[in-house]
């Protein structure tokens, strides 16, 4: 349990430091304004996992994708600086669609809720409680 937690708050303070470093340290142009969502660490400190979104099309997102890969070596020169660690863990950026596929179910629910008040006797229809199922009592 201890290394779980441990593990936890080296992972936050990796995305608090790669965050701070994205923003004010690294110059280039490429990576834009990028919110880190979160960082998964391997048990054994090995690997980072860090996920990230932004806003953009596919074709910017590309684009950042690349200039974070370009900023690895210096991120962890800068982590190795800033972490009391003996080894700082190998960086791994990855786009997190968890942020688009919310976007996307609440998009879906607003779009239901719409369609439900277009169409007001529909709402009879769903609302309504199901009919009492059959039971082997009742047939008898």
């Amino acid at each position: 349990m201890a290394l779980a937690h441990r593990v936890e708050r080296i992972a936050e303070q990796i995305r608090e430091e790669l965050s701070q470093m994205l923003a004010t340290e690294v110059a280039d142009p490429g990576v834009g304004l990028v919110t880190l969502t979160r960082v998964k660490v391997t048990a054994d400190l090995s690997l980072a996992r860090v996920y990230w979104t932004a806003l953009g099309d596919e074709k910017e997102r590309q684009v950042t994708t690349k200039a974070l890969h370009r900023t690895i070596p210096y991120l962890r020169h800068l982590l190795s600086q800033r972490l009391m660690l003996r080894r700082v863990p190998e960086l791994k950026f990855q786009y997190d669609e968890s942020i688009e596929a919310a976007d996307r179910i609440e998009q879906i629910i607003q779009e239901l809720h719409t369609e439900r008040e277009a169409h007001p006797e529909l709402n009879a229809l769903v609302d309504s409680p199901a009919p009492p199922k059959a039971t082997d009592d009742s047939v008898k």
